[in-house]
């Protein structure tokens, strides 16, 4: 905010304290309208429409769900520019139960045209693809989530990191997958391309990296997102596509994120599973 004057913040209560220090150096660039997420999305559209930047923050289902229709309307739409960063994806509030998860977050927002969605799999991913992407005139979703990468890559918008190389797979990790994705392919003769930009696709680098017709996506939020772009991507060639992800299902269990993860196999074990059954197939 000290380097970039067009840069406003747009809060709904959730994680106001966390602007204490920004509040006092740019009270009037740090708007907290309460507990009001579709108002909140159409006054970030009437800021942009004034040449400002907002950045439009809240948890992910409140921040994607509830206010779908004013990001349709009034960013896509209207070809307004805006960041819109969530936090808890995809069960980090686990004990509050499916109506404080966000696993359909990038599912949604993927059928809006326009609209740039980021995955980063550690902070300073974050920071670095935001200052990339934040001013590039799109509107722009941020998924963050608790989880992280212990590992940070010199990650750039719109573009797939080449991890690892084999000939079996290619297996595409998107975020904070990417650790669990290294440890169950460890041994085995597989690419693994990261991927922290999901909209805008990078089609380019998984064509030029792949080395099997075995195409396999480790997805944070619901499976099978990717698939679209990586059919598009390699409709030259003859593909066999895998999704891992967050089931389509009611999640009706409470209890700490990573029994989730346990429970939906979403481990480096159950990958490793999974992996290897498609495989085998």
């Amino acid at each position: 905010m000290a380097y970039d004057e067009r840069l406003v913040v747009v809060l709904a209560e959730i994680s106001n304290s966390l602007f204490n220090k920004n509040t006092s150096e740019f009270a009037e660039r740090i708007l907290n309208l309460g507990i009001m997420e579709q108002t909140m999305v159409s006054v970030a559209a009437g800021i942009a429409m004034e040449g400002l930047i907002p950045v439009v923050h809240s948890i992910t289902p409140f921040l994607v769900e509830r206010p779908f229709e004013q990001i349709k309307d009034d960013f896509c739409y209207q070809q307004l520019a805006g960041n819109f960063i969530s936090t808890g994806a995809s069960y980090d509030y686990s004990r509050e139960g499916m109506t404080h998860h966000g696993s359909g977050d990038v599912q949604i927002l993927r059928s809006l045209p326009g609209m740039q969605i980021v995955v980063p799999g550690t902070p300073g991913e974050f920071d670095a693809l935001f200052r990339e992407a934040y001013a590039n005139g799109s509107p722009t979703y941020y998924r963050l989530a608790v989880k992280s990468n212990p590992v940070e890559y010199p990650v750039h918008f719109a573009e797939l990191a080449v991890v690892k190389q084999g000939k079996q797979a290619t297996v595409i990790a998107v975020g904070p997958m990417l650790a669990s994705v290294l440890t169950a392919v460890e041994d085995m003769d597989v690419t693994v391309l990261y991927c922290t930009t999901v909209a805008p696709f990078d089609g380019g680098t998984l064509r030029a990296a792949s080395q099997s017709s075995n195409v396999i996506i480790v997805e944070p939020y619901y499976e099978g997102v990717l698939v679209p772009d990586i059919c598009a991507a390699m409709k030259q060639t003859p593909i066999r596509v895998e999704t891992i992800g967050i089931p389509h299902k009611v999640l009706t269990h409470y209890g700490k994120p990573e029994q989730h993860d346990d429970a939906l196999g979403f481990t480096p074990g159950g990958i490793r599973f999974r992996i290897e059954r498609f495989l085998n197939d």
